[in-house]
């Protein structure tokens, strides 16, 4: 397989979130605030459609490329280079108080981060990120200013109810404990505010591949890390249990708080 340009990925990722803004806000232009995920929610249907559309456009300009969505499934998971699709619903976008919906789209390589986008067409913000490349937030140089310790850090998960009573359930608490605000709620786009320097820390378990493999891409472009909860960078095949950190330094830290 053709190694492709670094250049040509970000271009067409950029065209991507532009397919996807509108496919999204037809379906919140009157209501921005959604309870739950039915099957035939905005939420659900607004997923479906940009997941359907993004994979018709990935599968014509790279037909060889593998293919990881919620929605749709996966399609050549251990192809040499996979796009992720991770459809941001904002379901009660709990951390900013107001909805950030959007799409996170990646590409990695041999099941490494290569590129990754956050698109939140809502709130017309796009951060665009990867080796090689500037980090931009509506065309903007970004300099985030991420907590220097856990004592000042930010912490999101989706729910403590995701953690199994025991060990993982331990774990998480152990490091609730040290960090100044936990936050409870939301989903994916918890990663999307890590890149864009809103919050510090994300901590999961229990997630499928495509609900980090996007992100671990968005974050890494944005200068953080993505691992399991032994250190190891996700990828295809990885643990469910996931810490993201918006610098290594965090993670190291947050990393030594959940092993105990």
């Amino acid at each position: 397989m053709a190694h492709p340009d670094l250049n040509e990925l970000a271009a067409f990722a950029a065209e991507l979130a532009d397919v996807a803004g509108p496919i999204i806000r037809e379906h919140f232009r009157t209501a921005l605030a959604v309870e739950s995920k039915a099957d035939e929610s905005p939420v659900t249907v607004a997923d479906r459609g940009v997941e359907k559309r993004l994979r018709e456009l990935i599968e014509a300009r790279f037909p060889d490329h593998g293919i990881a969505g919620e929605e749709f499934g996966l399609k050549a998971p251990d192809a040499d280079y996979v796009w992720s699709l991770d459809p941001i619903d904002g379901t009660k976008a709990f951390i900013t108080g107001r909805p950030t919906f959007g799409t996170l789209i990646a590409v990695t390589e041999r099941k490494a981060p290569l590129l990754g986008v956050i698109d939140c067409p809502i709130l017309d913000e796009r951060w665009i990120g990867g080796p090689g490349l500037p980090t931009t937030l509506n065309g903007q140089p970004v300099s985030p200013r991420p907590a220097r310790a856990l004592a000042e850090a930010t912490l999101a998960t989706t729910s403590p109810h995701m953690f199994r009573q025991g060990w993982e359930l331990t774990a998480f608490e152990r490091l609730r404990a040290e960090v100044r605000l936990p936050m409870y709620g939301g989903d994916c786009h918890n990663y999307g505010l890590v890149a864009l320097g809103t919050i510090d820390l994300v901590v999961e378990a229990d997630l499928k591949d495509y609900d980090y493999l996007a992100p671990a891409a968005v974050i890494a472009g944005a200068g953080g890390l993505v691992t399991d909860w032994d250190g190891v960078p996700v990828g295809l095949g990885s643990t469910s249990r996931v810490l993201a950190a918006r610098t290594p330094e965090l993670h190291a830290e947050a990393l030594k708080r959940l092993q105990g």
